[in-house]
């Protein structure tokens, strides 16, 4: 049994996972499922019913990709991703943290907007637009004119960037234009695209 990991193309968070899989060359089975039945496959591996899970040669179950590619990153010594040195494994898990918080609230803009519009709040979207807007100027900042999110080298960093602002320009929740906005995380993930793994796991629009 090899592993498998239950995801979508879509999922931002799938695709870091993805992402991490072909970096580190590892070999996964990738099965497409939807989560929104309220009965899905997924629900069978993770009580949460939430992708991306990975399902481990031994039917083990992992889930949250913060967990799941903290494992892939420890499987292989092919690229690693998280610095074994203190600091500077907390700066790139913080990276992490604020990319995903941003996807967090793209997610809420975006699930808002699905509502019928008698029950749309406007002030709740536009707090979580605010999110959106304060977490991509703070990653702006820190980027600065660095080659890397993180140090000197490529890092699990510059994947959790390149996933959330790959998927703000591909949902575009309140109408964010992040090329616009942020030219240097624009550049950034421009450069990101030239490696294999990001070209190859860009989602179908």
């Amino acid at each position: 049994m090899t592993m498998k990991l239950l995801g979508a193309p879509a999922s931002p968070y799938t695709r870091k996972v993805r992402i991490v899989l072909a970096e580190k060359r590892i070999e996964c089975d990738f099965e497409r499922v939807d989560v929104q039945p309220a009965d899905n496959p997924v629900n069978q591996h993770n009580p949460l019913g939430k992708i991306p899970t990975l399902v481990l040669d031994d039917g083990t179950a992992l889930y949250d990709s913060r967990v799941i590619v903290e494992f892939l990153d420890n499987a292989s010594p092919i690229s690693r991703l998280i610095p074994e040195e203190n600091r500077e494994r907390l700066a790139v898990r913080r990276w992490e943290a604020l990319a995903d918080g941003v996807l967090d609230a793209g997610l809420l803009v975006r699930y808002e907007s699905l509502r019928p519009q008698p029950e749309q709040s406007a002030a709740w979207a536009g707090k979580q637009a605010a999110r959106i807007g304060r977490g991509l100027a703070q990653m702006q900042a820190d980027l600065g004119d660095r080659p890397w999110c993180q140090g000197e080298r490529y890092t699990l960093a510059d994947i959790a960037l390149g996933c959330c602002v790959g998927w703000i320009g591909f949902r575009k929740p309140a109408g964010i234009e992040w090329r616009t906005q942020y030219p240097g995380l624009a550049k950034h993930y421009d450069k990101l695209m030239e490696r294999a793994a990001f070209a190859d796991s860009v989602p179908a629009v």
